[in-house]
């Protein structure tokens, strides 16, 4: 009787062991599971921030912010100075002859 106790026992033991394996194997697929579904939610919230980054940059570069805005103004001023560069060097032959009439007219 003792023998069918202990066989008994020992079929029990491998029964509940047999149990917890499949409790960690299941737990394990849930943690793999969750683990999973939160690596896709963060690369898709990864995505849309960079999406919203690139739409704001755009935007920003358009409008002529960020650091384009100053840089356009010193080439608009640039330019400008260089048009009255042109404009002294075409006109100062017509300058200089009108000052010296002016202050050599003799009375």
């Amino acid at each position: 009787m003792e023998v069918i106790n202990k066989h008994n026992t020992v079929q029990q033991l491998l029964t509940v062991e047999q149990e917890v394996q499949q409790i960690l194997n299941a737990s394990r697929n849930a943690k793999t599971a969750k683990l999973k579904q939160a690596k896709e939610e963060a690369e898709k919230e990864n995505a849309d921030f960079h999406a919203q980054m690139e739409v704001d940059f755009q935007r920003k570069h358009a409008e002529g912010g960020g650091h384009s805005g100053p840089l356009k103004r010193i080439e608009q001023e640039t330019e400008a100075f260089h048009h009255l560069k042109i404009d002294a060097a075409r006109i100062s032959n017509d300058i200089v002859r009108m000052l010296l009439e002016y202050t050599t007219v003799t009375n």
